[in-house]
């Protein structure tokens, strides 16, 4: 109203995901990470729902993939120079509770947010 919309409807699918991808920007601003870092932790979340939306990963499977990426992504790092990772062991960790809580805890939720018979819709009716 205040915005002066008329006939608002609100996709359930894609409120979720600006939630989840909302919170876990400030999750990671909170965790005071560098611009690279925030970068990073961003292609990770990203990379972890597209395997469940496009690839239909399995959680085993996806776990699998976040590990692999967060290696790849620290070698990718000190071959380019660097003689650090781009996360510190405790940050890694940090970063692999957020997404066991934030999303593998609830997988198969988002497994049927993605993959679900059929689009939600609120409307302002």
């Amino acid at each position: 109203e205040f915005l002066n919309f008329s006939r608002l409807k609100t996709s359930w699918r894609k409120a979720i995901l600006i939630d989840y991808y909302s919170a876990g920007f400030l999750w990671a601003k909170e965790m005071d990470f560098s611009l690279i870092q925030l970068s990073v932790f961003m292609d990770l979340l990203n990379f972890i729902l597209e395997n469940i939306s496009d690839k239909h990963m399995t959680l085993g499977d996806n776990l699998k993939e976040l590990e692999r990426a967060m290696t790849e992504t620290g070698e990718t790092h000190s071959e380019q120079g660097g003689d650090l990772d781009f996360f510190s062991i405790e940050q890694a960790k940090a970063i692999i509770d957020y997404f066991v809580n934030s999303l593998f805890k609830y997988y198969r939720v988002y497994e049927y947010l993605f993959h679900g018979p059929r689009e939600l819709v609120l409307s302002d009716e």
